[in-house]
């Protein structure tokens, strides 16, 4: 039985610092980076740069790029299309490689605490609502 709650956070608009502390505050043990493309312009928030600053602070770092939005649906979010977000981004969770992904997720979420990141600061225009809702786990959503 999952027993774990699931957090999520979108880094819109963060430093890097506010999102560490966010993790830690609630005592997160891995993030989830679900980002189809795991680079950002935004300052320590490409992958390498995550990875040592959760480091740092004792949080594991997993990027299940297979869970990211594939480019249709991030246009669709961009353009504030967030129905069709969603129903693209539920189409791509029926792929080989995002159920595959996703079972390792729901596995690892069932043992131990994990934060899902995205960038969009609001869950409900960003494709980790549909993760989280699919996992159905008691979900909170940090800074949103």
């Amino acid at each position: 039985m999952l027993s774990e709650p699931l957090f999520t956070i979108g880094y819109e608009g963060l430093a890097q610092r506010d999102v560490l502390d966010a993790l830690t505050g609630v005592g997160v043990e891995v993030l989830v980076d679900v980002r189809a493309v795991s680079a950002s312009r935004r300052a320590g928030f490409s992958k390498s740069a995550l990875r040592s600053g959760v480091a740092a602070i004792g949080i594991e770092y997993l990027h299940l790029r297979a869970l990211g939005t594939p480019a249709e649906g991030r246009h669709a979010a961009r353009s504030g299309r967030h129905d069709d977000m969603r129903r693209i981004f539920a189409a791509h969770l029926e792929t080989p490689e995002a159920v595959h992904e996703f079972e390792l997720l729901r596995e690892l979420a069932g043992t131990r605490r994990c934060c899902l990141l995205c960038y969009e600061r609001q869950p409900h225009h960003c494709h980790r609502l549909v993760i989280a809702e699919q996992l159905g786990l008691p979900t909170h959503h940090l800074l949103a």
